[in-house]
């Protein structure tokens, strides 16, 4: 169907100490558009200075990669619907839990969207739990992953 690119740019420093884990995890995401972002390890898995808190952590991303999904293929689903949104926002909050043999995972996404809809034609409460419901069953990424993901 399609393809996706993502570069991962990473280098050491002179004054690392790689061996003993002295070494910063700061890099670079390269996307195909041209986008680029800081990234690192998260703070909570590597203390700073070897981690920086002010870039995306892949936990994030994974994170707001969920999110993102259902929020894009809800808003399509809407507008076929007729239903028009004006507004979409996402606290999305993942749970890293460790599994059967004690590795951390993320174990579970919770959405909260809040959405704002202009017109006549607003969705019921059904037909807003509807919405939610098909875009789960239709976004790439949830189909793409095990991680639980729920709405409030």
């Amino acid at each position: 169907m399609s393809q996706h690119k993502a570069t991962i740019r990473w280098s050491s420093s002179e004054d690392a100490d790689f061996a003993k884990g002295r070494y910063s995890r700061e890099h670079v995401w390269v996307f195909d558009g041209g986008a680029s972002v800081l990234a690192s390890a998260s703070p909570s898995v590597v203390r700073a200075p070897y981690s920086n808190p002010a870039a995306v952590d892949p936990e994030e991303a994974f994170i707001a990669s969920i999110a993102s999904c259902h929020m894009l293929t809800f808003l399509y689903l809407a507008s076929r619907r007729g239903f028009e949104v004006v507004q979409y926002n996402d606290d999305a909050i993942g749970e890293m839990t460790k599994n059967e043999a004690g590795v951390p995972w993320v174990s579970g996404v919770m959405l909260s969207p809040r959405i704002e809809f202009r017109g006549d034609r607003v969705p019921t409460p059904d037909e807003l739990h509807q919405l939610h419901e098909d875009a789960h069953h239709e976004c790439f990424i949830s189909n793409s992953v095990k991680t639980k993901i729920s709405l409030p």
